[in-house]
């Protein structure tokens, strides 16, 4: 018995294989498992991270950088990346390159208390799940690290306030500002 394997290209991405499944291209060359998202920082080791948004923001965005930092995410076996940014980029790509994603935009500060309770809820589910995730405003701002910072603390990670502060501060690399560490301080509230 002989099996007949072919490939056919279809728009440089996609290839359909002998069983006419559609799978994505195999990439090649030292490219393959894409690069690492600026500014990637781990909040907890190996399961949830923080990045600026893949491709850049504002005039640094570049389709391709978007495409290869997409890339290195699902190679790195990262479950869901969870956008926070208020406007909808990426989210085409996330789908176009099959990265599994949550689009959960930053509400005015009024509202904020309830969208942490569900973004602190949904990032433990799926942290409960085994999932790794990314969580991505435009930039890895201190806003992005107190909303971090918020998690650990209001995981029950670190229950002293003033520690999980601390904390927070040595992972930014920076001080918070005082509306970070207010929103550290206050998190507890919300469980």
């Amino acid at each position: 018995m002989v099996l007949c394997y072919f490939n056919v290209r279809i728009n440089n991405e996609l290839q359909v294989n002998f069983e006419g499944l559609l799978v994505p291209q195999k990439l090649r060359g030292k490219w393959a498992l894409g690069i690492l998202p600026r500014n990637l920082t781990w909040i907890i080791k190996d399961k949830l991270a923080i990045c600026e948004r893949p491709g850049g923001f504002g005039v640094n965005h570049r389709r391709v950088r978007r495409q290869e930092e997409i890339i290195w995410l699902r190679e790195n076996e990262f479950g869901c990346v969870i956008s926070i940014s208020t406007a909808p980029h990426n989210l085409h790509s996330y789908e176009e390159l099959q990265m599994p994603y949550q689009h959960r935009p930053m509400p005015h500060p009024d509202d904020l208390d309830p969208w942490l309770k569900t973004l602190y809820t949904e990032i433990s589910k799926l942290l409960q799940r085994g999932m790794k995730i990314v969580v991505h405003a435009e930039e890895v701002s201190e806003r992005l690290h107190g909303l971090m910072g918020g998690y650990i603390r209001w995981s029950g990670l670190v229950d002293d306030p003033a520690q999980a502060i601390i904390l927070t501060e040595r992972i930014a690399g920076r001080q918070l500002d005082p509306d970070s560490r207010e929103l550290i301080l206050r998190v507890h509230e919300l469980r």
